[in-house]
């Protein structure tokens, strides 16, 4: 079976309840993940230690994904740890008993790259920008311009399928996949970083041809998997139950 999961934000507990509540199995399914693993809830780590465990795995790059590749290859984190960041490194520092301290908007740590994990380096840089699959069916994060091929280097390079909301804010607007035109003709589009929250609900939104599997686990949502051939949800408990002494990335 082929599975993709939303944006997962550090919610380790969420992760697994997904995982058991779909039965995937490690072994034999496929997880496709559409990125920012990182930033929220403070197990990041945890998740990516489960996520490594997974035999058959494709791994979308999301934007926040990219600010901790940042640091992992550069030493320096290039928003501060900001906008949920802030996880992510208690997350490193607490496994890693590394020192971690917060005052007034600012963090003290003396976390760099060389203390983290080979393997967790190598899965940040082999995050992929999108994946179309032998069904036409096109993963990524944010979004793409449909105008244009999504392998344009130009007008779908990465930033831009990191960032893209276009893409999603425009399927709302038509009732149907007729009308709705890509330049290159794909089954299906699956993307998360604009959370169905913003739309009153916690579960997954589709609109013409496009599924949003971004339920808000950043913030006070839930984690979402979806069994992409059945097109069967399963969702974790609701984050904030999961982490009662959190906030994630509010």
């Amino acid at each position: 079976m082929k599975y993709v999961i939303g944006d997962i934000h550090g919610t380790y507990k969420a992760l697994i309840q997904c995982l058991q509540r779909s039965n995937f199995d490690y072994e034999n399914d496929e997880l496709i993940t559409l990125g920012d693993i990182c930033d929220g809830y403070s197990e990041v780590y945890e998740c990516v230690e489960e996520l490594l465990k997974i035999k058959h795995r494709i791994d979308i790059r999301g934007n926040h994904d990219s600010w901790f590749r940042t640091f992992l290859n550069t030493g320096i984190h290039p928003i501060g740890w900001l906008q949920g960041g802030d996880g992510t490194l208690k997350s490193y520092c607490n496994n890693l008993d590394i020192v971690y301290l917060t005052g007034t908007g600012k963090y003290i740590t003396d976390l760099d790259p060389t203390h983290i994990p080979i393997s967790h380096i190598e899965f940040f840089n082999n995050q992929i920008p999108y994946y179309l699959d032998k069904d036409n069916n096109v993963f990524v994060h944010g979004g793409l311009n449909r105008h244009f091929p999504i392998d344009d280097a130009i007008y779908n390079k990465s930033d831009i399928l990191m960032w893209d909301r276009d893409l999603w804010c425009q399927a709302l607007s038509f009732n149907s996949v007729q009308g709705y035109k890509f330049k290159t003709l794909y089954n299906e589009t699956y993307i998360g970083h604009t959370p169905t929250i913003n739309w009153n609900t916690d579960k997954p939104m589709k609109a013409a041809n496009v599924w949003n599997l971004d339920t808000g686990a950043g913030y006070n949502g839930r984690l979402s998997i979806m069994n992409i051939e059945t097109k069967e949800i399963h969702q974790s408990d609701n984050v904030r139950d999961l982490y009662n002494n959190e906030k994630g990335r509010n």
